[in-house]
């Protein structure tokens, strides 16, 4: 198909339309992304528009990502961190019209998934996520900027609840009773983790916020974690947001789009190779109280994004695609299942969390 990309992107780089093959790619919802396949070279690179409405400074992307890749190239100089390729003025992102652009090695040979088929992917994807914290672990996360403001803060996304539900319609008021009175009520996830966030040994780390498996490469014969991508929510954080992200994408066989409740169910053997591929990395440096809120982490998670999406159903649904009106209250009730899974399965999961943290 005819690909919409002005010739001044490519020529930032110092390619042009003819001698590169330019195909679209990925199933992100945020940035466009596309695969460049330049006739003269053997290198294929990544292509990304940043979507600047979501994140509205894309100069603290690029500021994360040299500090971190210039830490790692000291301290982890075999750690495989994608990071951008410089334009042919030396910046790191190419600004056309108003857009802005960065290019990224493809790592030949791997593959992305969009839904995990085994175990032993979430095992992978898990470890990777946690190596990646793990060699950042000396890091100072303070020198980081937030790239997407209070995008895992539950207290945030409460407040924007508790405000957008005062001044919804009546009618989708009452459409929602069910799952707002749910909201409300599971308000105490809240107040546990509020509770815990001035404690000494609950520090803020580097944290990448977004660790659906789609976000891992893997080998494409072996299957083997080779590095993370999709960068640009690395910013500080609490270990909560991975490994709680971890646990709202992995453990169910169907995503927040099912609307039979009856298939929203915990699949213990994900969660059991998702801990321990986690664990493999990180379980040497967290702390106490971190290990306390291991579990705890996937309630938090869950609970914050059934919050939004009754929040966006609430206002009108403003922020999520929708394809029927009443979708994000179906989003809603279906994690608001994923979370009563979580607890009732609570024991089990637990169970295997301490066998892993010996």
């Amino acid at each position: 198909m005819e690909l919409n990309l002005d010739s001044e992107v490519l020529a930032a780089y110092g390619y042009t339309k003819e001698n590169t093959k330019i195909t679209q790619i990925g199933t992100g919802l945020i940035n466009r992304t596309y695969l460049l396949s330049p006739k003269t070279e053997e290198k294929k690179y990544i292509l990304q528009n940043i979507n600047t409405s979501v994140f509205k400074s894309p100069q603290a992307i690029a500021n994360n990502l040299r500090a971190i890749a210039d830490y790692l190239s000291l301290t982890s100089p075999e750690y495989l961190f994608i990071k951008p390729v410089y334009t042919k003025n030396g910046d790191e992102m190419a600004h056309i019209k108003q857009e802005y652009w960065r290019m990224l090695p493809f790592v030949s040979n791997t593959i992305s998934l969009d839904v995990l088929a085994d175990p032993k992917q979430a095992y992978e994807a898990a470890k990777q996520f946690g190596k990646l914290s793990r060699l950042l672990d000396k890091f100072d996360a303070k020198t980081l900027e937030p790239t997407i403001p209070g995008f895992h803060d539950l207290k945030l996304r409460y407040e924007q609840f508790t405000l957008t539900l005062n001044q919804a319609n009546e009618k989708l008021k009452e459409t929602a009773k069910a799952q707002v009175e749910n909201a409300l009520s599971h308000k105490y996830i809240l107040d546990y983790y509020l509770s815990y966030l001035h404690r000494a040994d609950f520090p803020d780390r580097v944290m990448h916020h977004d660790t659906k498996i789609s976000n891992v490469l893997l080998d494409e014969k072996t299957n083997e974690g080779i590095c993370v991508i999709d960068l640009d929510t690395i910013m500080p954080g609490k270990f909560i947001s991975d490994l709680g992200d971890m646990m709202r994408t992995y453990l169910c066989a169907f995503s927040e789009n099912e609307t039979d409740l009856d298939k929203i169910n915990i699949r213990l053997p994900y969660f059991e190779a998702m801990i321990k591929g986690y664990l493999a990395e990180m379980k040497s440096i967290l702390t106490p109280t971190e290990k306390e809120l291991i579990l705890f982490s996937g309630k938090y998670i869950i609970y914050m994004q059934a919050l939004r999406f009754l929040t966006d159903f609430l206002s009108g649904n403003q922020y999520y695609p929708t394809d029927y009106p009443a979708q994000n209250l179906d989003r809603c009730k279906n994690q608001f299942k994923l979370l009563h899974e979580l607890s009732v399965n609570g024991k089990e999961l637990q169970d295997i969390i301490e066998e892993n943290l010996l």
